[in-house]
Parts: C-alpha cells; sequence; structure tokens
C-alpha cells in the first residue's frame, strides 16, 4: 500500500472539490463575473468604456460578455445609463420583427436602470456594493424628472409590443363620402301682354342636388414604416436621457451572430442612427467572421470599422504564446486562490500548464474546461500512478479529447447554415495534417483567396484551428513568397501522435519557428 502524503492526495481534497465547481461557474456568462475581469492586454477596458461606438471581436469563450459586463458595471456604478442586452434570446427571430424586439429589450432594460442604479442612493449598500463590490460617487437622479421620463419610457415600449404583435403587413380601408354637386336648370318664357304694350322675358330657374357617394382605398401598412416614422421619438427620447443624466447612455448588444447574419447590419444601422447626436454610445460584441456589421449600399447600412465604430480586439494568438501564458496563469491563479490556500503548483506540473494553454488555443473559457478536465482525468488514474500526483501532460491530452465534445456542439450551433461545408473543410484539413504532412502546423499562402481562406478565417472563429505565426518564410522555396501558420486543435491529432512520424510541433519550445518554415506544411486546399 502506498502511503499517501498531504501533496499526493492534494487533487482529492474538498478545495479541488470547490475549485471544480468554481471553474463550471466561471464557463458561463454572468453579470457577477464581472468582478473576476482581468484584462487581456493594458487599456481594454478604457476603450470599451470609451464614448466612442465599439466592435468587440473574439472567439466565443474569449472573454467579449466577462470585458462588456465589466463594462456594464463600471458605467453603472458611475451612473451612467445603461442596458445590457444578450442578443442570442432573439436566435431566429427575423427583420423586421427582430429589430422592434431588440428595442422593446434594450428600452426595457433602461426602463430597470432608471428605476434602480439612477435613484438609488449611495447608502443602499445592499445594491451597490453586492452587485458591484463599490458605490457611486456621483448622486442619484433628479426623483421626479426620472419619473416623467420614466412614463415616455413606458408609453413607447406599449407602443412597440403593440406594433410588435400585428402581422408584418395589414391591409387598412378608409371610406370617404364624397359630395357631388349637380346643377339643374330650366329656361323660362315669361310674355305679358297689356293693351299697347308687348313685353317678353327668359331666364334660368337652377338648383343644387347632392348625391353622397363612397369612395374605398386600400393600402398596405409596413411595420419598416413604423420604424422609419418613430425615429425621431427614439432620439428624442434619448437626448432627454442624456439631458437627465448629465452625460451619455451606453447600449451594450452582445452576441452580434446569434441573429441572421443577412438581419445584422440592419439592426446596427438603425441604433447607429438614432444614437447619432444624442448622447448614446453603442458597444457590439461579436464573432468577426460570423458577422455583417455593414453592407456596402446606397446609402450605405450599418457602422463602418474605423469611420463610425472602433475594433477591440480580444484574440490573443499562441504567437504571442509568454503574454498569452502571463494572462491566462492570472486568470487561473485568481480562481486557485478565491477557493482555497493551494497554489497551481500544488495541481499541475509545469510543462503541463504549457500545454493546456495549447491546447486552449487561447481561448480563456478553453483553457478553464481543459483545466478542470484534466484534474479529474489525473483524479480517476489515481494518485500513485506512474504520471504522479499532480496533472501532467497524458491527463491534459485526454481531457482536450474529451472536451472535443464541447466545442463539436458549440461548432454546430454557431455555424448555423454554413455547417455542412465548414465541417467537409475542416475534415479536410484534419486528413492533410494527420494522413499528408503529419505535423499538428500547417501553412497557408498570405495571397490566399476564396472560399479555402473563408474557411479558415471562419475554423478560426470557432476554434477548431489556431493561429501560431502570422508571418513564415520557407527555409527552401519562392523567394519572398509569404505563409501563416495555423495549429489544428489538439483534440484532433492526440492519437495522431502514435502514427508513425507524426510531428507535434511544441509552441512553446525556443525552436518552433524554425520548425514549421517546412514547404511539406503547406496547405493549399481542395
Amino acid at each position: 500500500m502506498v502511503k499517501k502524503s498531504g501533496t499526493t492526495s492534494v487533487l482529492n481534497t474538498q478545495e479541488v472539490d470547490d475549485l471544480l465547481v468554481l471553474c463550471e461557474e466561471v464557463m458561463r456568462a454572468t453579470p457577477e463575473g464581472a468582478n473576476r475581469f482581468i484584462e487581456p492586454a493594458p487599456g481594454v477596458l478604457s476603450r470599451a468604456k470609451a464614448k466612442q461606438h465599439s466592435m468587440v471581436f473574439g472567439r466565443r469563450g474569449s472573454g467579449k460578455s466577462s470585458l462588456l459586463r465589466k463594462t456594464a458595471a463600471d458605467l453603472t456604478v458611475d451612473r451612467r445609463p445603461i442596458a445590457f442586452v444578450d442578443l442570442e434570446t432573439f436566435k431566429g427571430h427575423t427583420y423586421p420583427d427582430v429589430l422592434i424586439s431588440v428595442l422593446i429589450k434594450t428600452l426595457g432594460e433602461f426602463e430597470r436602470w432608471l428605476n434602480s442604479a439612477a435613484i438609488n442612493p449611495a447608502t443602499k449598500t445592499s445594491f451597490w456594493r453586492k452587485l458591484f463590490g463599490t458605490t457611486p460617487n456621483r448622486p442619484p437622479f433628479n426623483k421626479v424628472k426620472t419619473a416623467e421620463l420614466k412614463e415616455v419610457l413606458k408609453n413607447i415600449i406599449r407602443d412597440l409590443e403593440a406594433q410588435l404583435r400585428t402581422p408584418e403587413t395589414s391591409n387598412k380601408q378608409v371610406r370617404t363620402t364624397v359630395a357631388n354637386e349637380t346643377t339643374a336648370s330650366v329656361q323660362t318664357a315669361v310674355n305679358a301682354t297689356a293693351p299697347g304694350v308687348t313685353a317678353s322675358a327668359t331666364g334660368n330657374i337652377s338648383g343644387k342636388i347632392n348625391a353622397g357617394t363612397e369612395e374605398q382605398t386600400t393600402y398596405v401598412s409596413h411595420k419598416v414604416e413604423y420604424l422609419h416614422q418613430n425615429i425621431l421619438r427614439f432620439q428624442h427620447f434619448f437626448k432627454e436621457l442624456s439631458d437627465l443624466s448629465d452625460g451619455s447612455s451606453f447600449l451594450i448588444l452582445d452576441d452580434l451572430y446569434h441573429i441572421r447574419r443577412a438581419d445584422q447590419a440592419k439592426v446596427i444601422d438603425y441604433f447607429h442612427r438614432v444614437a447619432k447626436g444624442n448622447g448614446m454610445w453603442v458597444k457590439i460584441g461579436t464573432i468577426k467572421h460570423r458577422s455583417q456589421w455593414y453592407e456596402h449600399s446606397d446609402p450605405p447600412i450599418g457602422m463602418k470599422l474605423g469611420d463610425d465604430a472602433k475594433e477591440i480586439n480580444l484574440d490573443i494568438s499562441l504567437e504571442k504564446f509568454e503574454t498569452l501564458k502571463t494572462f491566462l496563469r492570472q486568470v487561473l491563479e485568481n480562481l486557485v486562490v478565491e477557493k482555497s490556500p493551494l497554489a497551481i503548483k500544488d495541481l499541475v506540473n509545469p510543462t503541463a500548464i504549457d500545454r493546456i494553454i495549447i491546447a486552449s488555443g487561447g481561448v480563456t473559457r478553453d483553457f478553464v474546461g481543459i483545466f478542470s478536465g484534466s484534474i479529474a482525468v489525473a483524479r480517476n488514474r489515481g494518485s500513485d500512478h506512474h504520471r504522479g500526483p499532480k496533472i501532467g501532460l497524458e491527463d491534459v491530452n485526454l481531457a482536450a479529447g474529451e472536451y472535443d465534445s464541447n466545442k463539436r456542439e458549440e461548432f454546430k450551433l454557431d455555424s448555423a447554415e454554413d455547417r455542412v461545408v465548414l465541417e467537409k473543410a475542416f475534415d479536410a484539413l484534419v486528413t492533410f495534417c494527420t494522413e499528408t504532412s503529419k505535423s499538428n502546423v500547417f501553412l497557408v499562402s498570405q495571397k490566399l483567396t476564396g472560399s479555402v481562406r473563408e474557411s479558415i478565417d471562419q475554423l478560426i472563429d470557432l476554434r477548431m484551428i489556431h493561429p501560431v505565426k502570422s508571418r513564415v518564410t520557407l527555409k527552401k522555396g519562392a523567394a519572398g513568397e509569404l505563409y501563416e501558420a495555423y495549429m489544428l486543435d489538439l483534440s484532433q491529432y492526440t492519437a495522431a501522435r502514435k502514427v508513425h512520424d507524426f510531428h507535434m510541433v511544441d509552441l512553446s519550445s525556443s525552436d518552433k519557428d524554425e520548425a514549421i518554415r517546412k514547404s511539406s506544411l503547406i496547405y493549399a486546399g481542395n
């Protein structure tokens, strides 16, 4: 019988049980998660809170929602009017109902804000400290003016809800009675005869005859027309809200990619028009290559990056491995110390930490999920196993393989109508890496365009492949030809490592750049 020391049995302690529960909690985006937010790079939070429209890009699980919820929390404490709208709620809705629904939700969130953060005194710590961990410095709003604005808001919401319930088009009949005037005239002649005098006269006797006729007009009323006709009404509300708060208001639309791509630019465009010049700033979180935020049309629709909105990209690629390692270790350390007096070194071997980072592709939620799964794998094999009492490389490999089912499920949800095409593209990549090049890293030309390029971009956002290096030259090949390097997700080749001659490039090693400069790794697609 093997005697277990405190270190040997650390993975089986109650503290680790609590840590696993916490890992499950942080993998779901919630308002409380704002308290655990860690900036992936300096200045990101300040840019998100700035008085400008912003597009926040990142893969699913990269921290978009956490950043936006932290933004909402900080702005709320500053008593800035804020509405946080999760667009996944409206998945499957079609235009214009999707826009009306989002408007209703948006205005409902502003109403909720006016009922709480706008008027709650700083002394109401049960509200402020519980949700935000601090209290505001600005005084509450004028209650009378706030109540007046809430009445205006209620009427707007009521009208929108009535509009949502009506059919998209409706035939309306208008009946008008028209009075027609007809003039009837009769010519008369009068002859008068008197001794010595003969007189004759003629004249018209006329009269008006009124006849009522009914005209019936049928026309079609469109919801889109309603939205156009009421845009000034919405603009006026936000101008009044800005005056009441003595500053800007903020609308956060999270997970834009959940609504139909054909409708995304239209929804953004409407809020952009409502916000313009009225003290409201729109922050949008989405997956870049699953979104359409601007359409080059006449007139243009949506918001144009650079001109109308600033880009905030949360993805840290494996190319910046040391930066990524510092950030993800900080995420893990905060989780570990929150629930126990343990340290990371008590749970994971140093090389295994690097492997978890690589397996996650740099995505925060995947990093936490694979770490959690690695604990379960290590527990199941027992602490007296030859791999030792801590999480090791093999534990991470197995956990990454098991985590693949989560990614596959989200792949199906997020790829929507492109799923079949993207699955085929991904299968072709897996075959190339495991059977042709026999390497976990592949190269594509920077000049690559068309469907293969589009598929690669989307597979990156869907977390099935991961950027490794943005500029690669070959050891032997055409002079000046530039390539980009990508890694196939670890879950796809843990078994392939046993295949003869399969080479796994270690992205944490110092010689990784030289290891990928091979023409045999070039992938051109079908």
